[in-house]
């Protein structure tokens, strides 16, 4: 049998998925700096593959990475909302789809 390596970090049911194709999963469970780590590694990973294939899908998967990375540092949906919108208060939202040539 082939092995594939990929040393990612990835969603919980994946194993059984893998089980399931007749394959068996090497893996293994990583410690808090890891964890931090791998998750901001894979929201790259999932950002690019947005930009790359432009699908609500991947889109989706940005997202479930940036809820893991909220639960991960204990902040809530609702502190994380007040922030948002204390940012766009502040700043805006990109709604103008405003671009910025230079400045002098």
């Amino acid at each position: 049998m082939t092995k594939t390596t990929y040393d990612k970090l990835v969603r919980d049911k994946i194993p059984e998925v893998i089980k399931i194709t007749g394959k068996t999963a090497n893996i293994r469970v990583l410690n808090e700096i890891e964890y931090r780590s791998a998750l901001r590694d894979k929201l790259l990973e999932e950002v690019n593959e947005f930009v790359k294939d432009d699908t609500v899908e991947e889109l989706a998967d940005v997202i479930e990475v940036l809820l893991a990375i909220l639960r991960h540092r204990s902040i809530s949906l609702d502190e994380f909302e007040k922030i948002r919108i204390e940012k766009k208060e502040k700043l805006g939202g990109f709604e103008k789809r405003l671009w910025l040539i230079e400045t002098e």
